[in-house]
């Protein structure tokens, strides 16, 4: 049996990029302990709120925690911008990054875009997520 998080694609995705995150956190120079705490802090922030959100019954709280996770990983998307201009980090790591997150938004647009025409918004789903939540799914 699983728990409502764990049949999401994008909590696996959020998952792997907070652990590619950490990797990156850890090569950042002695320094800049400020930029890995917050990358750690903001990827960690994605996968909870994801757990959080898909925990939820009402379609407009779910998508509260969604957006929450979309403003995390945008945030993480920043840092690497950060480490990309300092030069802090190796650019194919943060190339891959990158992409996991461009993935994971994507995937939380469709989920909170889903949300909004299954119940237009009003916390009146019955906890699933709607059409693009479910193909969201794993199997």
């Amino acid at each position: 049996m699983q728990l409502d998080h764990e049949k999401l694609d994008v909590y696996g995705h959020a998952l792997d990029f907070m652990a590619q995150a950490d990797a990156v956190a850890n090569a950042l120079p002695r320094g800049r302990a400020y930029l890995a705490d917050q990358l750690r802090r903001a990827s960690t922030s994605v996968v909870l709120n994801l757990a959080e959100g898909a925990g939820e019954f009402a379609s407009a709280d779910k998508a509260r925690f969604y957006r929450i996770a979309r403003r995390s990983a945008i945030e993480c998307a920043a840092i690497y911008d950060i480490a990309a201009r300092l030069r802090l980090a190796p650019p194919p790591k943060l190339e891959a990054g990158r992409t996991q997150l461009l993935r994971i938004v994507s995937m939380l647009i469709g989920l909170v875009r889903g949300l909004a025409r299954a119940g237009q918004g009003q916390g009146q789903g019955h906890g699933h997520g709607g059409a693009s939540a479910l193909r969201a799914t794993r199997s």
